[in-house]
């Protein structure tokens, strides 16, 4: 069964043996506006917790997306290269970013269920 974690810097992902889809919360989307732009990461790509490995551009800014956890990219949403706009008409489905191996599992105890980050969010 798949379980949702989320992080401090509104990201989410939904983990399932022992890989995890990675994207920003709803939250996320409507702080930044309408997204123009998303750089995605490569495939293959070895990435550490709190790295920036996703950049997304809204008509209002610029904005870094950090991995969660340890791990390695195994894919990308290439959907997002022709429609940005995905991220925020379904920032947790369809505009999901990348999708990622993880390295160590035991990293997931840190993050937050649904209900502690909605009290974060107020």
């Amino acid at each position: 069964m798949a379980r949702t974690y989320f992080t401090e810097d509104h990201e989410w992902l939904r983990v399932e043996g022992g890989e995890a889809t990675v994207g920003i919360t709803d939250y996320a989307q409507e702080q930044l506006g309408d997204l123009v732009f998303v750089e995605l990461p490569e495939i293959g790509r070895a990435v550490a917790k709190g790295d920036a490995i996703v950049v997304v551009e809204s008509v209002k800014a610029a904005s870094d997306v950090y991995a969660p956890v340890d791990g390695e990219v195994t894919a990308v949403n290439d959907a997002l290269s022709s429609d940005p706009a995905l991220v925020n008409s379904s920032a947790t489905g369809e505009g999901w970013l990348w999708k990622m191996k993880l390295s160590d599992e035991s990293q997931l105890s840190g993050l937050m269920d649904e209900a502690a980050y909605k009290a974060l969010i107020g």
